[in-house]
Parts: C-alpha cells; structure tokens; sequence
C-alpha cells in the first residue's frame, strides 16, 4: 500500500479498499501500530493544551489534573474502539450486510484517525479553528467508514452503507461527547 492509496480510501470504495482487503492485516498489528498509538495523541493534546491555556476551557480548567483527565480520555478511547467494531457488525448483520468481525475491526481502527490527527489542532489556543479541524475531521472519518463499508461489505448498496453510517458514526458522537463531558467535568 502506497501513501497515495491511503489518501483514497475516504473516496471511493475501489481505490485503496481492496488492496487493504487483500493485505488483510492482523487485528491485534492494528491495534499496537495503528489504534494504540494514534489515540494517545488526544489525550495528550488535551494534557498540553490544559496545562498551557486552560482558559479555552473554560473557568476552573486551571485546576484541574491534566494526567487524569488524559489517562481517562484514553482508556475511554480504547473501549470505544472495541465499541464500535462491535456496533459496525452488528448494525451491519441488521441491514443484512455480510461484513464479518475483521473486517468491522478494521474499520474502527481506520473511520477514527482523522478526528485522532484533529487533536494536533490544540497546538493552537483558539476555539472555531479547533471546531473547523473536528468539523471537517468527522466528514473524512464518515467517508471512510462510508467506503469502508462498501468495499469491505459483500452488498454493496450505497443507501445501505448511509444507513450504517449514519447508526455508527451517531453512538460514537455520543461517546465523544460524553468523553468531551468526562475530560471537563
């Protein structure tokens, strides 16, 4: 797989996709090359970004424990991955898209890595860039998971893959925003 191939993937489900398919890259080389050390990046974004402007914040974010709030970020990340391979499965069988756990896997490792690259945007200390990088963060990370879905599904049918999409990338909003509630309560 080249870099340029990568950049295909949230594009179209025949670029990319398929030699991924074929790749078939273990789960557990996933998680310790991929998931692991990508989802450690928000939860010392936000260990940085507290300990040098809490004021973005909001009030009280200067006293806060910045280890702890990231420590819990984090493992609250690690079962979200765990989370949505199940959920993509699932909702899969439920619209009769034969998509088997692998597969569902791989796309909760791969659908998240954008919104993980967004929190590099807390190196700058102003809010509506911060939205606009997690804004257009979450598009790319529902094309992939959009595309992912239709390449890695043995039913390609588009209204299908939207459907999914729509269920996965809603409960995981959800868990974002409860995590975003955790990490500044």
């Amino acid at each position: 797989m080249t870099l340029m191939s990568l950049a295909k993937l949230p594009l179209s489900a025949e670029e990319g996709w398929p030699a991924l398919a074929r790749l078939k890259p273990g789960i557990l080389k996933v998680f310790l090359l991929l998931v692991l050390p990508l989802s450690m990046l928000p939860p010392v974004m936000l260990y940085y970004a507290g300990l040098n402007y809490p004021e973005v914040f909001g009030p009280g974010a200067s006293g806060r424990n910045w280890f702890i709030v990231g420590t819990v970020f984090f493992l609250a990340e690690l079962a979200t991955f765990l989370l949505m391979g199940w959920l993509i499965k699932q909702v899969g069988q439920t619209y009769s898209l034969v998509i088997d756990y692998h597969d569902a896997y791989l796309l909760a490792a791969i659908a998240p890595v954008p919104l993980w690259l967004s929190s590099l945007g807390l190196l700058i200390p102003n809010l509506l860039f911060n939205a606009t990088v997690s804004a257009v963060a979450l598009g790319v990370s529902c094309a992939l998971l959009y595309q992912g879905l239709q390449a890695l599904g043995r039913k390609r049918d588009a209204v299908v893959a939207g459907g999914i999409v729509q269920i996965v990338i809603g409960a995981g909003l959800i868990a974002w925003a409860l995590l975003l509630v955790l990490a500044l309560l």
